[in-house]
C-alpha cells in the first residue's frame, strides 16, 4: 500500500458536530445518523458545510468509542439540542489520504504511528477521518478517507 504521509500546519476549523459513545458495531448507524441531524439542521439555517463531512476519534477502544461526527463550517454558528459548535484546533499534524474499504484502516494508521516514531513526533491521541465519498456512492474498493493525526 502506497500513502503519501504529509507533515503540515493546520488552520483552527469551526465546526458542527455531535459527540457520543458507541461499540464498534453501531459505529455506522451512529454516523449516518449524526451526519443527517447536522446537514438537516445546517439546511435549516441556510448554510452549507465547508469541506467533508468528518469523524473524530478520542480513543480506539472498539468496544466503547468516543467519537465526534461533524461538518467544518465557515465561522460559528448556533447549537441546537445535541448539535454542539466548536472548533477543531490548530497546529501542526500528519495526514494522508488513504483509498479502499473502511475495514482495512488499521493499515494506514500502522503506517502513520510508525512515522510518526520513525520522526520523533508525539501524537496527541485524537484522530480525524473526513470522508470524500461514501459507500452509498462508491464501490468499497474507491471510498476516499483522509486521515488527519494533531501532533504535540
Amino acid at each position: 500500500m502506497q500513502l503519501d504521509i504529509e507533515l503540515s500546519e493546520q488552520e483552527e476549523q469551526p465546526v458542527l458536530y455531535i459527540r457520543t459513545r458507541t461499540a464498534l458495531s453501531g459505529l455506522s448507524k451512529v454516523i449516518e445518523n449524526a451526519y443527517g441531524e447536522i446537514f438537516n439542521y445546517l439546511t435549516e439555517i441556510g448554510e452549507q458545510p465547508a469541506n467533508a463531512p468528518y469523524t473524530a476519534y478520542y480513543n480506539l477502544d472498539m468496544e466503547d468509542l468516543d467519537v465526534e461526527m461533524g461538518f467544518p463550517v465557515r465561522g460559528r454558528l448556533p447549537e441546537r439540542g445535541e448539535i454542539k459548535s466548536g472548533v477543531i484546533p490548530g497546529g501542526k499534524v500528519v495526514s494522508c489520504m488513504y483509498k479502499g474499504s473502511y475495514t482495512q484502516m488499521e493499515q494506514p494508521y500502522n503506517k502513520m504511528f510508525k512515522w510518526i516514531e520513525e520522526n520523533g513526533y508525539e501524537q496527541k491521541g485524537v484522530y480525524y477521518e473526513y470522508y470524500y465519498n461514501s459507500p452509498h456512492e462508491v464501490p468499497e474498493s474507491e471510498l476516499l478517507t483522509k486521515i488527519v493525526i494533531p501532533l504535540k
